[in-house]
């Protein structure tokens, strides 16, 4: 296995580079019959975009999805359907200057994958970061967006936002206003002060990181008892986002604070009254709202000056040129919210697959009682 495809029966396989000729898709596994054309995907797209804003990396890429494979509109019928077979997408890079690393491709960037990739590969793409680079989650995104027309077939959504950035923190949860403002964040005032920690960075020639949270509804009984915990599952999705340096659930290293009596969800007729669980229980979703949260490191291309090394294991010292952001939010948010579906669209068909062989065998053992 060479760690490029995800999941078990909901299968999704990335392939490209950040500045090779495209980026693309491959699902295996999609059921047929669910709506999807290339707007539907397109619009979780436009929010990961580059170039869009300042603090943003000002790379222009329309990041336009064509879908190449497994789609069919029947006759009579409103629009195109899956069906069935393998959903090849593909994204075109239309705007990679590879030149402007051209005087990085013998040094090792702090921060970035050149070295481990050397380590591990005895050989690098040094056009940006390759398959490294944050340009390869596009076509997560893309995916995501399949996998999200399956959740709402079964009435699961799932939405992410910023809840601290730079050292600006909210505690509000207003989710009405999430796309009132560009860090998808739950308070505008907030968003505010956070543009403001943007600016400051931007002007020394630093950047920054955060905190991502992630709300999914979910129907209980998702996950696997043992080595496949929907927990766990979660935390595998998102900490393969190379940005992405924690990962917690629910009241998360809150918990390790907690006594037993004020961390148990306590529960009543009407549900749970509480989430520290996070919408998780013994690794299976017990019907409460997913919620997890992931930290976010900063981006590791920075104006100033650090210190490295070379191939020749020769000390050096650089400043990083190319287009980048000041930080990895607010494009990571359609990106975490991306593995979030994959990882619940995963489980979902593993669930009904479960409870069909169930009703086959209660079936077989009516018959011949």
């Amino acid at each position: 296995m060479a760690g490029n495809t995800f999941g078990t029966l909901f299968r999704v396989t990335t392939w490209g580079e950040s500045h090779g000729r495209a980026i693309g898709a491959v699902i295996d596994g999609c059921p047929p019959g669910i709506e999807l054309t290339p707007e539907i995907i397109q619009q979780e797209l436009e929010r990961r975009r580059p170039g869009k804003s300042a603090g943003e990396s000002p790379r222009r890429e329309p990041d336009v999805v064509e879908i190449m494979s497994g789609t069919f509109r029947p006759d009579n019928a409103p629009c195109e359907l899956t069906t069935g077979t393998p959903i090849s997408l593909v994204i075109f890079n239309k705007d990679a200057h590879s030149k402007s690393y051209d005087n990085l491709k013998d040094v090792f960037r702090p921060g970035h994958g050149d070295m481990s990739y050397q380590a591990k590969y005895g050989i690098r793409d040094h056009r940006g970061g390759g398959r490294a680079s944050a340009r390869e989650t596009a076509a997560r995104v893309a995916a995501g967006a399949v996998a999200g027309q399956l959740l709402r077939v079964h009435g699961m959504d799932v939405t992410g936002y910023t809840v601290a950035l730079g050292g600006v923190r909210t505690d509000k949860r207003d989710l009405a206003v999430i796309r009132e403002n560009r860090l998808f964040c739950p308070d505008n005032e907030a968003a505010a002060r956070m543009e403001e920690r943007i600016s400051e960075v931007r002007s020394q020639g630093d950047s920054l990181g955060g905190i991502v949270e992630i709300r999914a509804v979910c129907p209980p009984g998702l996950g696997e008892p043992v080595f496949d915990k929907l927990d766990g599952e979660l935390a595998r999705a998102l900490m393969s986002i190379g940005a992405v340096k924690g990962v917690e659930i629910g009241a998360g290293f809150q918990a390790a604070e907690m006594t037993g009596s004020e961390n148990n969800d306590a529960i009543a007729p009407a549900g749970f009254l509480g989430n520290n669980a996070g919408g998780i229980l013994a690794g299976i979703s017990s019907g409460g709202d997913l919620i997890v949260r992931v930290a976010v490191k900063p981006i590791p291309s920075i104006a100033k000056e650090q210190q490295t090394v070379n191939l020749n294991n020769e000390p050096v010292v650089i400043k990083v040129g190319g287009r980048h952001d000041i930080s990895a939010i607010p494009r990571i948010v359609p990106v975490c919210e991306a593995m979030v579906r994959l990882t619940l669209a995963d489980h979902l068909l593993r669930q009904l697959a479960l409870l069909e062989t169930g009703r086959r065998l209660k079936d077989h053992d009516n018959r011949h009682c």
